[in-house]
Order: structure tokens, then C-alpha cells, then sequence
């Protein structure tokens, strides 16, 4: 009796110091992604459970320090792939306390770090985010050209998501961040061979670019417009059709519209181009800057541009809807840039996941994109542009514009333009031509 009471003790005692090993281990580290971006770089860690985590940083030499708390591996961090120019390795270091996974990022110089965690989104699971940006990033925006006389239009574009956040998924594996880079790429690529005009991309590559920057490198780059491409998602295979999106400040006005803000809202973490305007401060701010005579010509101009890319988008494929859409997604809220975003399709639809990775159908879409783009700027160049010098060239009246308005726009006295257009009041119509005189 005696000696089964001490074994009993015995096997007590060996679970009781099994379990604290248990716990220590309770999440377990099991990969390491490292998302350079010319300008930033994003750390994602993956996880098997939900992290719990502290950080801080450190200089001579500069690191951050990730401490996860009761998390173990057994990666080879050395092997991890990094072509980060702000990253100089990730590695284990000693822990603070059993059953703390201490994990140091290494860094070249000083960054800003932003750390998060994500709930699992196909095809990721857990993960903790960080994201870094150098302190002299500010510094480091894209160049415009030197003020001239005459200057290109310029057009801003804006491939969806990348890197860490793949976007939507076709039903076989297709990623919306590859083919939309190719399509972006194709309309780029037109743009810069029309004269008169150049294209500035907000990524070039398989990388990420959080939602402020892709505005900022349009505003920095003096963008006369931004389009922002995308393929659409649904949670049936049903819906097909290209859409062109606009501003509103009201939700989108259809059950796939909605569908899609939510869906965007989920992204938003992940650096795609959906932050959507929902609590009531963001969308009392957003009244706000409606208010502003910039916002109300950008939001003019932007539906304008989006009908006539919808227009030839019509002619090589099908139309989800034949008259743009609003939404209040972000990408298309800045005051001061007119702005689109083009859903080139739906990749949840079987046939259109297959076309959009064709080159033709990519081809097409861009030329359509690119002849609507062009034929708006034809009809409505911006002061001082090469295409505004060209002699007998014609502005289309847009709602709530005046002589006045038209007249600032281009730098031009009223009486010149009535001279010109032989008109004997001052009243327009909506749709009407004006032949723009040289300043």
C-alpha cells in the first residue's frame, strides 16, 4: 500500500513539472515572411494561435524586439528570404523568462514601427504584422518633374493590394494582386507612349504600400488623376462583369456593393485599397471636405472620366453595371486628386478568373482603360499641358461649372473665351464644347 502511495506521488510529480513545458509552448511560431518595399518593409510572423506579444526597440546597434509571449520554434531564421534594404536579419535571441519566444529584427538604420495582429484570412492563418518605415521616408517621395511652361498630364496608378495581402482569390488559386500589377503594367505602359502624358506607379512590384502612401505618391507626384485596379470578388461564382467605382458619400447602392465594403474592411489591415468611411466621425470629416470646391470639381471630373472608361470597357467585355458606381472607399477620397477604381472583372467567376490572366484580355482591358482615360484629357486638359497648347482644343461642360470656373481653370480671361466660342451670355449647358483660347 505504502509503496503504491509513492508511485502515485511520483507520477504526480512528473506531470506537474510537465505541464509548465506545456504551457510554455501553448503557440508555436511557424513561419517568417519579409515583404521589401522600395520605401518600407513589412515583417509578418505566422502563428499557430492568436499572438500575445510586447515590443521595443534598441539602438548602437538599431533592433526591435519582439517578445512572444508562451511561443516556441524550431525555424532556421537564417534561411529566410530578405532583399529588404531596411531589414538586416530576423534571429532568436535570449529570453526574458521561460516559455518567451524573443524574437530581434535587426535594422540598417532607425524605423517607425507599426505592430499588429490578424485573425486568419485565406490563404494565411494567425500572424503578427509589422510594419516598418525608415525615419527619413518622408524624404524619400516621388520626384516630379521640374516646373515648366508646359508640362504631361499625369496619371497616378494604383495595382490593389500586393505583397501580404493577396486580395481576392479565383476558384483556382488565381491571386488578384498578380493580375492586376500585369493589367496596371499594360495601362502604364500606354499611358507613357501617348505624348503628352506619363504614368506614375504606386508599386512596381509584389510588395506592400500602405493606404496613405499610394495617395501620397500621387499627390507628390502632382497626379492630374489616380485609378486604382482591382478584380471583384463574390461569395457566389454567379456574378461576372467589369464596374468602374466613383466617390459617394452614402454606402455603395447595391447588395454586391456592400458585400465588397465589408470585404474591403477586412483588407484594410493588410494594406489594400479598401478603408472603408463607416463610423460617424470619419464620415462627418468626409462631409466636411465634400464642402471644399476641390472636392466637388474632383468628384465632377472623376464621374466623368469613369463613364468614358466604362464606355470602351464595354466594348471588350462584359458590364457588371453601365453606369460607375459609388462607394466611399478611401483610395477615391482624396480632395484634391480626381479618382477611380476600375474592377476589371470578377474572379470568383470561373471564366473571367481564366481570362483575366490572358495577356489578350489583360490587353484589352488596359486599352480600354488607357482610350477612356485619353479621351477625357483630350476633351479637358489641364492648364499648362502639352495638351492644352494644342491650338482649337475643346473643354466639356461639366455640371455646376461657369464661365468663371472654366476661365480660372485655364488661365484665361472670360471675355477671350466668349470671343472665341462666340457666345453672347454667360450661361452654359451641361455637355456643351468650348474651344479653350491660348493663354
Amino acid at each position: 500500500m505504502i509503496r503504491t502511495e509513492s508511485l502515485i506521488k511520483r507520477i504526480l510529480l512528473i506531470v506537474l513539472l510537465c505541464i509548465p513545458s506545456i504551457a510554455y509552448s501553448a503557440n508555436k511560431l511557424e513561419g517568417v515572411r519579409i515583404w521589401a518595399a522600395p520605401e518600407s518593409t513589412r515583417v509578418v510572423f505566422d502563428l499557430r494561435e492568436p499572438p500575445k506579444y510586447t515590443h521595443f526597440t534598441l539602438t548602437s546597434p538599431y533592433r526591435l524586439v519582439v517578445d512572444l509571449a508562451t511561443t516556441a520554434t524550431g525555424l532556421d531564421l537564417s534561411k529566410i528570404e530578405n532583399n529588404s534594404k531596411l531589414v538586416k536579419r530576423v534571429r532568436v535571441s535570449k529570453p526574458p523568462k521561460k516559455g518567451t519566444l524573443r524574437l530581434v529584427i535587426d535594422l540598417v538604420k532607425p524605423a517607425k514601427a507599426n505592430l499588429f495582429s490578424l485573425a486568419p484570412t485565406a490563404p494565411y492563418g494567425n500572424r503578427l504584422v509589422v510594419d516598418l518605415e525608415g525615419d527619413s521616408v518622408n524624404n524619400k517621395t516621388v520626384k516630379a518633374e521640374p516646373e515648366q511652361e508646359l508640362r504631361d498630364v499625369i496619371v497616378a496608378i494604383d495595382a490593389g493590394h500586393g505583397g501580404d495581402d493577396p486580395g481576392s482569390i479565383g476558384p483556382k488559386g488565381t491571386y488578384e494582386k498578380k493580375v492586376v500589377l500585369q493589367i496596371a503594367k499594360k495601362v502604364e505602359a500606354k499611358i507613357n507612349a501617348t505624348p503628352g502624358m506619363r504614368a506614375v506607379m504606386t508599386r512596381t512590384g509584389d510588395y506592400f504600400v500602405n493606404l496613405n502612401r499610394r495617395s501620397e505618391i500621387a499627390r507628390n507626384s502632382k497626379a492630374d488623376l489616380l485609378i486604382s485596379i482591382h478584380a471583384d470578388a463574390f461569395t457566389s461564382p454567379q456574378p461576372h462583369g467589369a464596374s468602374v467605382w466613383v466617390l459617394s458619400m452614402r454606402r455603395a447602392n447595391s447588395e454586391i456593393g456592400r458585400w465588397l465594403e465589408q470585404k474591403e474592411k477586412h483588407s484594410e489591415l493588410l494594406g489594400g485599397a479598401g478603408e472603408i468611411i463607416q463610423n460617424t466621425d470619419n464620415e462627418q470629416y468626409l462631409a466636411m471636405t465634400l464642402l471644399d470646391m476641390s472636392m466637388d470639381r474632383s468628384m465632377a471630373i472623376s464621374h466623368n472620366i469613369a463613364g468614358d472608361v466604362l464606355d470602351n470597357l464595354g466594348k471588350v467585355t462584359r458590364l457588371h453595371k453601365h453606369k460607375p458606381e459609388a462607394a466611399s472607399f478611401a483610395v477615391l477620397k482624396s480632395p484634391d486628386i480626381p479618382s477611380i477604381l476600375v474592377e476589371t472583372g470578377f474572379i470568383s467567376n470561373h471564366r473571367e478568373e481564366r481570362l483575366l490572366t490572358q495577356r489578350d484580355h489583360q490587353n484589352n482591358i488596359a486599352n480600354a482603360v488607357h482610350k477612356g482615360v485619353v479621351r477625357y484629357f483630350e476633351n479637358n486638359p489641364p492648364a499648362h499641358t502639352l495638351l492644352a497648347s494644342k491650338s482649337g482644343f475643346k473643354h466639356k461642360v461639366a455640371a455646376g461649372e461657369s464661365l468663371s470656373v472654366i476661365a480660372h481653370r485655364y488661365q484665361v480671361s472670360i471675355a477671350s473665351i466668349k470671343k472665341a466660342n462666340k457666345l453672347k451670355s454667360n450661361t452654359l449647358f451641361i455637355g456643351q464644347k468650348l474651344i479653350i483660347p491660348r493663354a
